[in-house]
């Protein structure tokens, strides 16, 4: 499965690269690593750069690197500013490094806003984590689980799960809402069954009530007529306005439940909460501080290490040559001959004469010291995220405290006046209903005064007036209801498919880790097989990473963990097969292991997305024909593959290659 996806990769870089080919990276480099100023021009495919030791070829490469945004990178020792500027599609980043208080500080813009993935999976110097962790045999699960962020990854499905809950129960009231729907369709037709019944017989009262009227002709109307039709236009206006206070009334106490419910809800909220404590924030702030000046302090101090240490190892080798070249004189001592590392020589940095033997030795404890602060600093990062993260968790509590105090007194606010609300609403409804009592025993006395078929039915019209009325809002509400519910359950579609959504998110989070891990494995297996068939190395039979589960005790009971263990088999001179350790294996098969899991890393994590560089240091060990075959290999996969080269792979190179997509550049 990995093998068509990897493959489907491949085609799909190919014709990213073939579009390409014409594209550069300019790079304006002032006081990087052993540079005063210069620029060099990076081809996509393979720019291979050429020189002796200490001749600068590291310091382009933490050039390329200090552009990316990494920390792989020195200030020139005798400068207190530097530069790196690369220009790439149109767009130019500027990096300033400045040494401050002994620290190197950097500002600017820098091709990546989050340099990790390029620091393990791309920047594949001497120091590169991914390849430190093969030659130490540590475990290669932990660097490459390393860029994934698990906290964030259970944040987001926590997230998640909470809004398909809320989608659920939206669901189930979308549900109950398609129930209602029927029930007010046909409370909609009662009401207009109805409503058709009262405007027939208001029709009929209304033709009796002209006849009678047209019988009488233009006799003026009594007294009491005239007051009783004034009674029931103020009795017909009154309950109307007693119909519309009262509903008022209801829909506000309503309101006010509701507020009050909330106002509980959020009480109880605010009451079992304990906010932070302001001093103890500000003592994790002032660590926080504390630990990143100390993470900065760190990274400045390891790469001016790895500085000193490439500077005296290109030395020493140096002094070895001349050694070698000198052992046949005559005036060389016996003692050199025979342990050559007792030779004196003239120390670069004091101008005294001291054994070569003490250079290596004091190399060695510098190697220490970096692996020493090399610790120290993943130390540091890890202790800086554990003080984030309780200083984030604070600033959460406190600014949820804080919102929930402002619901609490906005409530108060709206209770009150809602209560004022009600209260007045409640005067007015009683006085209406005063009003209407009273004008309902006028009218009734005014019928018993003079009892008239006219009277009669003009009682009777008005109160069908009031009956239509009273029909025609009921039905208006209802149809509101039915408008409302209809646009409302236009929704659930949209919320079945954000569901479905949801659910396919939740399973991509959930198996991430794994299917991470099952990849790289795959990756790794599948491209150690290929170069080992490339490379040819003798009694080598498979290099392989096997996932392992291991039971351990971590006081709650037993829990799983995961590993990734690297197995080396071996061929024996009776062609057996057997099972050997990296420990074995030369340095020049070490490395290209370290190599192929950071390949492996680089394809997983997608690093090509914002990474189009991978940079490579320290292949020395690797002999040149060998090399071009794993660069070679490499450039499938990378659209800007930079490799430092003595001249003698060089040359290889130069035999092997072809110009077009491999620039050698003479450093």
């Amino acid at each position: 499965m990995f093998q068509n996806k990897d493959k489907w990769w491949v085609s799909v870089l190919r014709m990213e690269k073939s579009g390409q080919d014409q594209q550069s990276v300019d790079i304006r480099i002032q006081n990087i690593g052993g540079i005063d100023e210069t620029s060099i021009q990076i081809h996509s495919g393979v720019t291979a750069l050429v020189g002796e030791n200490a001749t600068n070829r590291t310091s382009l490469l933490q050039a390329i690197a200090a552009a990316l945004g990494t920390d792989s990178y020195t200030l020139k020792s005798d400068a207190e500013a530097g530069e790196v500027a690369m220009t790439m599609r149109e767009e130019t980043y500027v990096r300033r490094l400045r040494r401050e208080n002994g620290h190197v500080e950097s500002e600017g813009d820098s091709v990546l806003e989050n340099p990790a993935l390029a620091e393990l999976f791309a920047v594949l110097v001497d120091s590169n984590d991914v390849r430190r962790a093969v030659r130490e045999g540590r475990d290669l699960r932990e660097v490459i689980l390393e860029p994934v962020d698990i906290d964030e990854i259970h944040s987001q499905i926590t997230e998640l799960v909470d809004r398909r809950r809320e989608i659920d129960r939206e669901l189930d009231r979308l549900e109950i809402l398609d129930d209602e729907l029927t029930e007010l369709e046909l409370e909609r037709t009662r009401q207009t069954e109805k409503l058709e019944e009262i405007e027939t017989e208001l029709a009929e009262t209304r033709a009796k009530l002209d006849g009678l009227q047209s019988e009488r002709g233009d006799r003026e109307r009594s007294a009491i007529e005239a007051e009783l039709d004034e009674k029931l236009t103020q009795l017909g206006d009154t309950r109307d306005e007693l119909e519309r206070v009262t509903a008022k009334k209801e829909s506000e106490q309503k309101r006010l439940t509701s507020l009050r419910e909330n106002r509980a809800t959020i009480r109880h909220q605010y009451e079992s909460q304990t906010p932070p404590d302001e001093a103890e924030l500000a003592r994790l702030e002032e660590r926080l501080d504390a630990l990143r000046d100390r993470q900065r302090s760190l990274s400045s101090t390891i790469t001016e290490l790895q500085q000193v240490i490439r500077f005296n190892e290109d030395r020493l080798a140096e002094s070895e040559s001349l050694v070698h070249r000198e052992l046949g004189d005559g005036d060389q001592s016996v003692t050199g001959r025979l342990d050559p590392a007792s030779e004196t020589v003239t120390c670069w940095t004091c101008g005294s004469t001291v054994e070569q033997q003490s250079i290596e030795q004091m190399v060695g404890q510098l190697k220490d010291l970096r692996e020493e602060k090399t610790e120290e600093k993943r130390q540091t990062a890890s202790e800086i995220a554990d003080v984030r993260d309780s200083i984030e968790q604070m600033r959460t509590r406190r600014q949820e405290y804080e919102e929930l105090d402002e619901q609490l007194t906005a409530l108060e606010a709206k209770i009150e006046d809602s209560e004022a609300t009600v209260a007045d609403l409640e005067t007015r409804s009683d006085a209406l209903e005063a009003k209407r009592e009273e004008l309902e025993a006028a009218v009734e006395q005014l019928q018993e005064t003079q009892q008239d078929e006219l009277l009669e039915l003009r009682q009777r019209a008005s109160e069908l007036e009031y009956e239509k009325g009273r029909i025609e809002g009921e039905l208006d509400s209802v149809t509101t209801q039915i408008a409302e519910t209809e646009q409302a359950l236009t929704a659930r579609e949209e919320l079945l498919d954000e569901r479905e959504t949801i659910v396919a998110q939740l399973r991509d989070l959930r198996t991430r880790i794994e299917r991470i891990e099952r990849n790289a494995v795959e990756a790794f297996n599948t491209h150690m097989a290929e170069l080992l068939d490339i490379l040819e190395y003798e009694n080598i039979g498979r290099i392989w990473v096997e996932q392992t589960e291991t039971e351990i005790a971590d006081g709650s009971g037993d829990t799983t963990q995961r590993t990734f263990e690297l197995h080396v088999v071996r061929e024996g001179d009776d062609g057996a097969m057997y099972e050997d350790t990296i420990d074995h294996l030369s340095e020049s098969e070490r490395e290209i292991t370290g190599l192929v899991v950071a390949l492996a890393g680089y394809l997983v994590h997608d690093v090509h997305e914002s990474v189009p560089f991978m940079l490579l240091d320290s292949v020395e060990m690797i002999d040149g024909e060998r090399l071009v075959d794993l660069v070679s290999y490499l450039e499938e996969y990378v659209p800007y593959l930079v490799v430092v080269l003595l001249p003698d792979h060089a040359r290889t190179f130069e035999r092997r290659l072809t110009a077009e997509r491999h620039h050698l550049v003479e450093v």
